[in-house]
């Protein structure tokens, strides 16, 4: 993987900084947006006159106690800054001077606000400030809540797969809605388990749908073709923050973001040589480096927070729930349809790292964030290999499923108790339970696994479980075998939700429709 960008990492606390009375309240419209560089930021695509324009909104994630990451992006090469407050008016803040703006990240920057209060909702707005101090920008407006301290009530939403098979954005029915829903329940945290682009997935302007609707699509440069080069890369995340839905979602919702294939190209992994005409560059690797350093690039993530730099990391987030982001993708295996060698789709590093976290946590609930679900079957096409976890043959465990029987008997062996799995990728929502007295192979303690997505994508499913783990499909919501990839207005997009309750600890898990209705409910007595 290639460097990552720099970013800054600043205090708020103490004296020294100066207040700056020309920030005030302000937001990006879509008037503005379609007057700015789209495509995600060539050098030669920045405008060097004028007012700096803050083009795609602003972000906030890898929360803790006190403090977050705050990300933007401008269409000129220009300086970051924050204002801080906890109050929304701003009569009291302070500002923090962050990184240049500049063609080498594509326009973007981020910064890690440090000294912030526990458990309390931080308002900030940013603007970006001409490299000679002479003009600035409109501020954009944002907040978030720190991870609290003690027995707090949890509120987390979490789902993948955003503008994948051909279903984009679509201005007939709000952009992309689900991110409304979700930011409507008013949740903590937001936990993205991959998928966030599809890179691999050109858009056309319509699309005709089966009983004779269309469906419309806003395109740009950079969906009109895969992505291959860095700008390429770019314009893929730039284009989800298009819709205003998103921008104002990711406006008031902290989150923890992790990757999956999509974000370079379906089903990849390391060392994968393609076999596609539509990619002229055909040695995924490659590939891979410059998707990678997009993602980084266009999301709030803190590559000093993750454990090599790269993806996984871990938060807590109150005495109730500690959050461990995984990477099912950079340490894969080749896709192979041989079921009894051992596999690899943590890495031993990572499996090793869990374990020990898993082991070291003192939440009540242990969340796993995980861009691949363990027991589902999940095929790379029809040669009969394997892009999942399952081998798909049911019996001891083979392949990847080696590397999770490991973790699964390491954190019964430690008695880790209350470890519950989210994850997305197969574009339907579920309720998975995995018990020993099912299973083919039995040394790990019984725990729920629980899916969702599509975000705003295809819908799919349900897939085929395999007996290895013993899982059981307690619930699912699917469309119809008859009515595969069925668009985001077929009413198979879904999110979920945590909430955690405070005095009690109790979790209870909600599986919810693009609407945010939600379709079905569990809740868990801790152990």
């Amino acid at each position: 993987m290639t460097d990552l960008p720099p970013h800054h990492d600043v205090s708020v606390t103490g004296d020294g900084f100066e207040r700056r009375s020309l920030l005030k309240a302000g937001a990006v419209g879509a008037g503005v947006l379609a007057a700015t560089t789209l495509t995600g930021g060539t050098a030669a695509g920045f405008t060097r006159s004028g007012r700096p324009v803050l083009t795609h909104g602003v972000q906030s994630g890898d929360v803790d106690r006190h403090s977050a990451m705050v990300w933007t992006r401008a269409d000129r090469p220009s300086r970051m800054f924050v204002e801080v407050s906890a109050d929304p008016s701003f009569r009291r803040s302070r500002v923090v001077r962050g990184p240049a703006l500049s063609p080498e990240t594509g326009g973007t920057g981020k910064l890690r606000l440090r000294g912030l209060p526990t458990g309390a909702e931080v308002h900030y707005r940013v603007t970006a400030e001409d490299l000679d101090g002479r003009v600035t920008s409109e501020p954009l407006t944002g907040r978030f809540r720190t991870a609290p301290k003690g027995r707090s009530d949890v509120r987390i939403t979490w789902s993948g797969d955003v503008a994948g098979q051909g279903w984009g954005i679509n201005t007939d029915i709000g952009g992309m809605p689900a991110y409304t829903a979700m930011a409507e329940r008013g949740p903590d945290l937001f936990l993205h388990n991959g998928d966030t682009v599809y890179a691999d997935g050109p858009l056309e302007d319509s699309v005709t749908l089966p009983d004779g609707r269309v469906y419309r699509n806003l395109v740009t440069e950079a969906k009109s073709k895969v992505a291959e080069t860095l700008d390429e890369y770019r314009g893929q995340f730039a284009y989800n923050l298009l819709a205003d839905s998103v921008r104002e979602f990711y406006a008031t919702t902290a989150s923890y973001v992790q990757w999956d294939d999509h974000e370079v190209v379906n089903n990849w992994y390391p060392g994968e040589i393609l076999d596609l005409p539509e990619y002229t560059e055909k040695r995924v690797d490659v590939l891979a480096q410059r998707a990678f350093r997009a993602f980084h690039e266009w999301h709030p993530i803190d590559p000093k927070a993750a454990e090599d730099g790269r993806v996984y990391r871990n938060f807590a987030y109150g005495d109730h729930v500690e959050v461990f982001v995984l990477d099912m993708r950079s340490y894969k295996d080749r896709n192979d349809g041989d079921a009894h060698r051992d596999g690899s789709v943590l890495g031993e590093r990572q499996a090793a790292w869990l374990v020990r976290a898993l082991a070291r946590s003192k939440a009540t609930w242990k969340i796993v964030q995980a861009d691949l679900p363990i027991g589902l079957v999940v095929a790379d096409g029809d040669s009969g290999d394997m892009e999942g976890v399952s081998n798909g043959v049911g019996g001891a465990p083979g392949g990847r499923e080696t590397e999770l029987a490991w973790v699964l008997s390491e954190i019964a062996r430690r008695q880790v108790r209350n470890v519950v799995w989210l994850t997305a990728d197969v574009h339907y929502t579920a309720a998975h339970h995995y018990a020993p007295e099912r299973a083919s192979f039995t040394d790990f303690a019984p725990f729920w696994e629980f899916v969702s997505g599509p975000l705003h994508a295809g819908a799919f499913g349900p897939s085929e479980l395999d007996g290895t783990f013993g899982p059981e499909a307690v619930f699912t919501h699917a469309p119809p075998a008859d009515g595969q990839n069925a668009s985001p207005m077929e009413g198979f997009q879904h999110f979920a939700e945590i909430n955690v309750d405070g005095p009690s600890g109790a979790l209870t898990v909600d599986l919810r429709d693009g609407t945010g209705a939600s379709l079905w409910s569990k809740t868990l007595q801790p152990e």
